[in-house]
């Protein structure tokens, strides 16, 4: 916006103090608990030109007069921002963003000019802390690799509300595991029970049609070993991740993986059947080392190296068993076993928007051009594969296994 003239110093200070004095009352008043609509009709007020900026002097005197409603930590860094203007002005845009917590660019420059005023130590070296702080401080290090961000999120998470995205898949995942291993009375490599495809959960290729099948295939597992490794990873992985990005983000991510997963294996393994929540547990592992290795100077999580290979291990792994099930003798011919390519459509998620979203933290991802690139990426693919499930099958004339 373009500035407009102002009288000399000397009336400006003067007309200024008057403002002050005449405003503050009224908008003491006025402060309402609803955050950003409120501080944006304060700044207005304070800025009667309409010029977008207010005096630094004036958003000290805002601050001050509404101390007892921030929080400590939003107060330091907004006095800083103050501080950080040499010309005299400020755009409320800046606060009007980090009190309503927007993940946005001016939200990142308010944060990173704040921190010449915050407490240069490291988080590591706190000490007194309880034990629910110690856990918050040790899932900021584990997933956030700049020490402001770090900061920033341990004293602002109030685990309200709680990682619950992760926790309710993950216990809907073992109750229905338990709850079909009762019915075929088998728990190891379930799979291989000649009635396991019988279930309305599992996605089978004669039975695409009924698309909740693309999705629901997660609550089945191909026996004991095969859910365990699944739920350590999302209990260990995914609710820090969740802790720190959100329930939306997060659950974002193993969603696209495991609708990911199933639509490669409609395009790329036709005949098999598909269970387990791999897709979607492969998109946030993958996401968070691809996370780790790009910032790997920023990480400070302890031996990451030697969890990084372990992690991979685990992985190559399962991978490994579930190449070697599907094409292991079938307990259901002409039926094969089900397919491992699910894995890999929910690495292709992970390396790619599971990235975009782990690197963004506090950020709008709609503010990010490679998001934008990935998302149309996706979608490209998931259009390709629906058209692929009605046209292809019928034109390659292919023969699929009888219905379950």
């Amino acid at each position: 916006m373009g500035e407009h003239p102002s009288p000399g110093p000397a009336v400006a200070a003067c007309a200024e103090a008057e403002r002050i004095e005449e405003l503050e009352p009224e908008a003491e008043e006025r402060l309402p608990a609803a955050p950003e609509d409120h501080w944006k009709v304060l700044f207005e007020k304070c800025d009667p030109g309409s010029t977008g900026y207010i005096s630094t002097g004036k958003f000290r005197s805002l601050l001050e007069s509404h101390s007892s409603k921030l929080d400590p930590h939003k107060k330091e860094v907004l006095l800083a921002l103050a501080d950080s203007h040499a010309d005299g002005q400020i755009c409320y845009q800046d606060f009007v963003n980090l009190m309503s917590n927007k993940r946005s660019n001016s939200f990142r420059q308010a944060i990173l000019q704040g921190n010449r005023r915050l407490s240069s130590k490291a988080l590591l070296e706190e000490k007194g802390l309880s034990l629910s702080q110690r856990l918050i401080r040790h899932v900021a290090y584990e997933t956030l690799p700049r020490e402001i961000d770090r900061k920033w999120y341990y004293d602002s998470y109030t685990c309200c509300p709680p990682p619950w995205f992760m926790i309710t898949v993950t216990l809907l995942e073992v109750a229905l595991f338990l709850y079909n291993g009762v019915l075929l009375d088998q728990f190891v490599l379930q799979v291989t029970h000649p009635r396991y495809l019988k279930n309305s959960l599992v996605y089978h290729p004669q039975l695409r049609a009924q698309a909740w099948r693309y999705v629901t295939y997660i609550f089945m597992h191909a026996g004991v070993e095969h859910l365990g490794l699944n739920v350590v990873l999302q209990l260990l992985v995914g609710v820090p991740l969740e802790m720190v990005h959100g329930a939306t983000r997060i659950g974002l991510v193993y969603v696209a993986g495991v609708v990911a997963g199933s639509l490669a294996v409609s395009v790329a393994d036709m005949t098999a059947p598909v269970v387990g929540s791999s897709g979607g547990v492969y998109a946030l592992v993958s996401a968070h080392l691809a996370n780790i290795v790009m910032n790997w100077s920023g990480m400070k999580c302890q031996f990451k190296l030697l969890r990084m290979a372990v992690a991979l291990i685990c992985m190559s792994m399962e991978f490994g068993r579930a190449v070697w099930l599907r094409f292991h003798p079938s307990a259901y011919p002409p039926c094969p076993h089900p397919s491992f390519v699910a894995h890999l459509g929910g690495v292709a998620v992970g390396i790619t928007l599971g990235v975009v979203v782990l690197r963004n933290y506090e950020q709008r991802l709609q503010d990010q051009s490679l998001w934008w690139i990935f998302v149309t990426m996706y979608t490209i693919f998931v259009l390709f594969a629906v058209f692929w499930n009605i046209f292809a099958y019928t034109l390659l004339d292919l023969k699929l296994p009888p219905p379950p």
